[in-house]
């Protein structure tokens, strides 16, 4: 009889029932294994780095990347972090929301994050209502529409729900008596809302104060236009977190919230608040940061002055608060604070000794009237990561001693009165994103930077700078403004190594030389400004196949030749832009918090870029600089005909070609700058006639054809007959004629309204005359013929 064999009996045992056991059901498996099927078909035709490669048929799914199991016996899938699946990809394709239906089948799941992925559409309730152990949620920067499905309330373990980033809007509670019921009862646990950068409205802030056990709320950027509400304070106990900032809340910051004990990071910047600032917000004894600036509250500088607070403050914003004289004492005692920003107020005086001794991060001063020189302890006791003070009245050298701010990552000293070369020693500042140093009375050499260097913003444009172009610059600059200073020669081949480079400002200088072929080599580049200066030969044509070009502006200067025939490469002026904003905004202040990590955005005003917009000189702001598309070649020696093809530039708000020698006809095609506002082709010898095809210019405001020699009638229709046109514009020509100049056109006679008025009156008048004539006649040639014939007799006489 055979032994038995307890070893192979055990492993036995073990590979058919335990082993099992260590693995996900093959249900969640085979859930994951089709999500990850649909995110393969929607990437198959693009360059797609598979970030789920790890996810196949032959492992267990609690050892693939991005999934968490639980530990027990079963093991079932607890978390799924699936963010930002796209990124590699430019652009990111736009995913349905139905992407997600795999997934609703994991029931076990506590954890879902699926942020960043540019998911559309509705979020679909029915299926989230599936997931009855959900936790947490997070489904940030996607592109969602619609309301919040009232299933995702129902979930009776879910605290946190993320939807930053999207586009929804409607209110917390929709007219659903289930809904409202659940929310309404102490069951609910959600504590961390976070609905930053949406399109919510006023119903959603009111709705939300039935949440009683929210402990973090972020309302930001969203579209509320009403009142805090005045029983805030009495709704939201437990609340430790309340971000209502950059929206249109007015009124008053209302008395209620002093209840708030457990507040500790109030946002509130950025609306349109009113009244005094209360003190008793400096009596909260946990509150760590207070963000009120950027409304219309003010600032009490009588009673205000030597309050107490009891925090410790890490940040604290007062811009645009009405302060005045020196800086507050009692912000010295924030020993603390990390984060201050006092802009857009009337402070003045020296910064005081006192800076030096703090800990500053971020430290905002612009826009007030500030004196004096930079303390050189300002760089060797605090490591500040933003610094900006412009627009005030400092004078004097940079402290060579600069190098030590070896984490400052943002340094904005603009419209002061700062003088000297720029140290050297500036470029170790390793860390340094962006540099404004412009419009002062810096002069010399530019610093030598490292190629290597991660600077992306440079700004040394309305100084004193003589020599040529600067040619060691760091190889990620995105923008580089050098215009407004001395400098001479020619452009260099090295600008070709800055292969990021979107913004290069080079006008009001005296450069001189050809534009060089080289510059179609920057294909990134959107905003090209050589204005002003005096650079001759011919404008290659090569410079109009630059894809990406928004911006061209070689006005005043001494080009000749023909403007470059073929446009049909300048993208960028041809459709209509739909870019996100240039500006650069910089995270440096980072809070930790119980449920993750807060960051605070340095979102600065960049130098407006000055273009001749309507016959002004106007400022185009950073922030909307990508809406607008402008060609400008003005004031140069050009002559030829104008290209047809610049007609297909649809995207076009501006052409200006004015103060050349171009001769011939106005092409019919610019009938198809669809958004142009601004035409100016005066001081030309142009002729022919206007073309008629110009009335289909919805947008247009400016027409300029003066000093030319045009013919003929001025188009009357469509947007020429209904804007006002100014009868200079059309000025100094051979022959126009039309309504807009009061010049009447030969072969056209001029009406009487009087005689219009006769004829009109005499047509019915002489109608009815012959009526009245013609009826008795007419009447009585009829009874004598009907006599004559018999058809009337006579009765016989009487015999009586």
């Amino acid at each position: 009889m055979e032994r038995p064999r307890p070893l192979l009996t055990f492993f036995s045992f073990f590979f058919f029932f335990f082993l099992p056991c260590l693995s996900c059901p093959e249900y969640q498996k085979q859930a994951l294994l089709q999500f990850k099927s649909s995110i393969l078909a929607i990437t198959s035709s693009l360059n797609y780095s598979d970030q789920l490669q790890s996810w196949n048929s032959s492992s267990s799914c609690c050892g693939w990347f991005e999934v968490a199991c639980s530990h027990g016996i079963p093991r079932v899938v607890k978390s799924l972090y699936l963010t930002n699946l796209f990124s590699g990809l430019s652009p990111q394709p736009q995913v349905e929301s139905t992407i997600l239906a795999p997934l609703f089948h994991i029931r076990s799941l506590e954890t879902l994050d699926i942020s960043g992925n540019n998911i559309q559409g509705e979020i679909p309730g029915v299926g989230f209502a599936n997931l009855s152990n959900l936790v947490s949620l997070v489904m940030s920067r996607n592109n969602f529409k619609g309301s919040i499905p009232p299933q995702l309330f129902r979930l009776p373990y879910l605290r946190e729900l993320n939807l930053d980033g999207s586009s929804l809007t409607g209110k917390l509670l929709p007219d659903d008596e289930e809904t409202e019921k659940y929310v309404l009862s102490s069951t609910s646990k959600l504590q961390v809302l976070s609905l930053f950068g949406n399109k919510f409205s006023d119903g959603m802030l009111l709705s939300i104060l039935c949440l009683k056990g929210l402990e973090f709320l972020d309302l930001s950027h969203n579209d509320l236009s009403m009142e805090i509400p005045t029983e805030i304070g009495n709704y939201l106990p437990n609340i430790s977190s309340l971000a209502l900032s950059n929206n249109r809340l007015t009124g008053g910051i209302p008395s209620s919230m002093r209840r708030l004990s457990k507040l500790k990071l109030l946002y509130l910047h950025n609306n349109l608040l009113t009244g005094e600032i209360p003190s008793w917000l400096f009596d909260f004894r946990g509150l760590e940061d207070l963000y009120v600036g950027g409304n219309r509250l003010t600032w009490n500088n009588s009673v205000n002055v030597e309050i107490a607070p009891n925090p410790s403050l890490s940040g604290l914003s007062l811009k645009s608060c009405g302060l005045v004289g020196e800086i507050p004492k009692w912000i010295s005692n924030q020993t603390g604070l990390r984060f201050l920003d006092l802009s857009k107020n009337n402070l003045r005086g020296e910064l005081p000794e006192w800076f030096a001794e703090m800990r500053f991060e971020g430290l905002i001063l612009s826009d007030n009237e500030f004196t004096g020189s930079l303390s050189p302890r300002l760089f060797s006791e605090f490591v500040p990561t933003v610094l900006a003070l412009s627009r005030n009245n400092f004078s004097g050298e940079l402290p060579i001693n600069i190098e030590f701010a070896t984490f400052l990552r943002v340094l904005t000293l603009r419209e002061n009165n700062f003088s000297g070369p720029i140290p050297q020693s500036l470029v170790q500042c390793l860390a340094l994103q962006l540099l404004d140093l412009s419009r002062n009375r810096f002069s010399g050499h530019f610093p030598v930077f490292d190629p290597s260097r991660i600077l992306a913003y440079i700004d040394f444009s309305f100084n004193d700078f003589s020599g040529e172009v600067p040619t060691t610059m760091p190889i990620g600059t995105r923008f580089l403004a050098l215009g407004g200073n001395n400098l001479s020669g020619g452009l260099p081949f090295d600008l070709t190594n800055l292969s990021n480079l979107e913004r290069l400002e080079l006008q009001d200088n005296n450069l001189n030389g050809e534009l060089p072929n080289f510059l179609s080599r920057i294909t990134t580049l959107e905003v090209l400004n050589l204005r002003n200066n005096s650079f001759q030969g011919s404008i290659p044509q090569s410079i109009f196949n630059l894809r990406s070009l928004r911006i061209l502006d070689v006005s005043n200067n001494n080009l000749t030749g023909e403007i470059p025939q073929e446009s049909h490469s300048l993208v960028g002026m041809i459709e209509t832009p739909n870019l996100p904003s240039t500006v650069i905004e910089i995270n440096y202040i980072v809070h930790i918090t119980e449920w993750f990590w807060q960051e605070e955005q340095a979102r600065l005003e960049f130098r407006d870029l000055e273009v001749n917009w309507k016959k002004s000189k106007q400022g185009i702001s950073t922030d909307k600089l990508n809406i607008y598309t402008l060609l400008d070649l003005s004031n140069n020696q050009l002559s030829g005909q104008i290209p047809t093809s610049l007609g297909a530039l649809k995207a076009l708000k501006l052409l200006n070609i004015s103060s050349n020698k171009l001769y011939g006809k106005i092409p019919t095609s610019f009938g198809d700058l669809e958004a142009i506002e601004t035409l100016d082709l005066s001081h030309n010898k142009l002729s022919g006639s206007i073309p008629t095809s110009l009335t289909k210019l919805q947008q247009l405001t400016i027409i300029d054809v003066s000093n030319n020699e045009l013919m003929g009638p001025i188009p009357d229709g469509g947007q020429m007959g209904t804007m006002v046109l100014d009868p200079n514009y059309f000025a100094n020509n051979s022959g126009l004629c039309g309504i807009q100049i009061r010049v009447s056109c030969p072969g056209e006679q001029p009406t009487s309204p009087i005689k219009i008025e006769e004829d009109d009156h005499k047509k019915p008048w002489l109608l009815w005359e012959s009526v009245w004539i013609g009826y008795p006649i007419g009447l009585l040639l009829a009874i004598g013929i009907m006599f004559s014939i018999g058809y009337f007799t006579l009765p016989p006489p009487s015999n009586r």
